[in-house]
C-alpha cells in the first residue's frame, strides 16, 4: 500500500484528522481539490463555540465542550511545531438578544440542557447594564446577553495554514488540485483521481465536505449533506471595540470586525447579495452603533456543510469496511477532538470515544 490512510478533503476537518493520525506514527496522504472548490474552511466565522450546540442531543454539547477544553493545548503544540502562532482567545462569548422574550426563552432551554449535562454548562445572564460594563460599545437596542464561559474564537486561516505545514513536516503527503472520481476496494483501497493519479491505502476517510454527497453513496454512505450559504462582512482594522465574540460580530486578532453570518438555503450558490449584506450590517449596527462609521473592506459568501439535523456524521461503511465518513458543520470548534480523540475511533482502540449517536443510522432511508 502507498499509505495507511488516504484522506479525501484537505480542509480543516481532513487536515485535523491527518495531523492526529500522523502524531500516532501513521502514514497519511491527503487528497485535496482545486481552489475553485466550495470550501467551508475558507469562509467560516472562526468561532470555537459551545453555546447552543446540542440542545436536542446533549452528546453533541459534550463533544463540543471536550474540543473547546482541548483547543488551547492543541493550538500551542501545532503553532510550535509549525513555527507560527495559531491565535486563540477563550474568554467566553455572547448570545445577544434584542427582546426580553427571546432571552428568557433561550435561558429556559439552556437550563434544561445544563441539567442534562450534570450542571456542566457555565453561563450567566447579563442585563443591558451589566453587559454594557463588559462591552462599553454595546447599543441600547440590546436588552441583554447570555455569556457562556466555554466559548471563544480563533484565526481559521492561520489554523488551516499551520495544519497544512505541520502535516507536511510530519511526513504526510498533501496532493492538491486533485478531483477524486472513484474509490474501489479490490484488495486494499484504490483512490482514483481525474488526472489519472491512483493512491493505494489501507483505509480511506471521506472528509470532502459537500463533495461527500457525490462520492459517499458509491462508498456505502448515505452522506445526506447539503449546502447552506453564509455571507460575511469584514471592516477595516479598528481600535479595540468588541471584547468578546458573538454570533453577530467578533473582532479578529488583527483588528478588523467580522460581521455575520447569514443562514441561507440557496443550493450551490456562494455569491454575496445586497439584501444579505444589508441585513448583516443593520443587525451589527444595532448591536454596536459605532460600526456605522466603519469602512467595509471585504465580503464573501461560503457554503457550510449541514446534515439533516445539524450534527456531525461519523460512520464506517458497512459495504467497504475501513472507509469512514467524517463530516461536520463546526470544523473549527471540533478541530481539537478531531486531532486528539478521533484517531482512537478510527483505529478502534480501547480509548475510542463513543460516537454512536453520530452514525448515519439516525437518518431514515429515503
Amino acid at each position: 500500500m502507498d499509505t495507511d490512510y488516504a484522506i479525501i478533503g484537505g480542509g480543516v476537518v481532513g487536515l485535523s484528522v491527518a495531523w492526529g493520525l500522523l502524531s500516532r506514527g501513521r502514514r497519511v496522504t491527503v487528497i485535496d481539490g482545486d481552489d475553485g472548490a466550495f470550501r467551508a474552511s475558507r469562509g467560516n466565522f472562526g468561532l470555537v463555540w459551545v453555546q447552543s450546540k446540542g440542545m436536542k442531543q446533549p452528546r453533541y454539547a459534550r463533544w463540543s465542550q471536550q474540543s473547546a477544553a482541548l483547543w488551547a493545548d492543541f493550538a500551542a503544540e501545532l503553532g510550535e511545531n509549525a513555527g507560527t502562532i495559531v491565535p486563540l482567545e477563550q474568554k467566553g462569548g455572547y448570545d445577544l438578544h434584542f427582546s426580553e422574550e427571546t432571552l428568557a426563552e433561550t435561558v429556559e432551554k439552556y437550563e434544561i440542557l445544563k441539567a442534562k449535562l450534570g450542571g456542566d454548562y457555565p453561563f450567566e445572564v447579563l442585563g443591558h447594564n451589566a453587559l454594557r460594563k463588559e462591552e462599553p460599545h454595546i447599543g441600547p437596542k440590546v436588552v441583554g446577553a447570555i455569556l457562556h464561559h466555554q466559548d471563544g474564537h480563533a484565526n481559521p486561516l492561520r489554523l488551516l495554514r499551520a495544519l497544512a505545514a505541520d502535516v507536511r513536516r510530519m511526513g504526510g503527503q498533501v496532493l492538491t488540485g486533485k478531483t477524486v472520481t472513484g474509490v474501489t476496494k479490490p484488495d486494499g483501497f484504490r483512490v482514483t483521481c481525474a488526472d489519472g493519479t491512483v493512491i493505494g491505502a489501507d483505509r480511506v476517510i471521506l472528509s470532502a465536505g459537500l463533495g461527500a454527497a457525490t462520492l459517499g453513496p458509491a462508498m456505502g454512505f448515505k452522506a445526506p449533506v447539503r449546502p447552506q450559504r453564509g455571507q460575511v462582512l469584514i471592516t477595516e482594522k479598528l481600535p479595540k471595540l468588541i471584547n468578546r465574540p458573538s454570533l453577530i460580530a467578533r473582532q479578529v486578532d488583527e483588528g478588523g470586525i467580522q460581521i455575520g453570518a447569514t443562514n441561507e438555503e440557496v443550493g450551490l450558490d456562494d455569491r454575496v447579495t445586497q439584501p444579505g449584506l444589508s441585513g448583516l450590517a443593520a443587525e451589527a449596527i444595532a448591536a454596536y452603533p459605532a460600526l456605522a462609521r466603519a469602512q467595509l473592506v471585504r465580503s464573501w459568501g461560503a457554503l457550510r456543510v449541514l446534515s439533516p439535523d445539524g450534527l456531525p456524521i461519523y460512520q464506517e461503511s458497512r459495504e467497504m469496511p475501513g472507509a469512514f465518513l467524517v463530516t461536520c458543520h463546526s470544523g473549527i470548534t471540533l478541530a481539537a477532538v478531531h486531532a486528539r480523540l478521533l484517531p482512537d475511533w478510527l483505529e478502534g482502540t480501547q480509548a475510542a470515544p463513543d460516537l454512536e449517536v453520530f452514525s448515519e443510522d439516525r437518518f431514515a432511508v429515503s
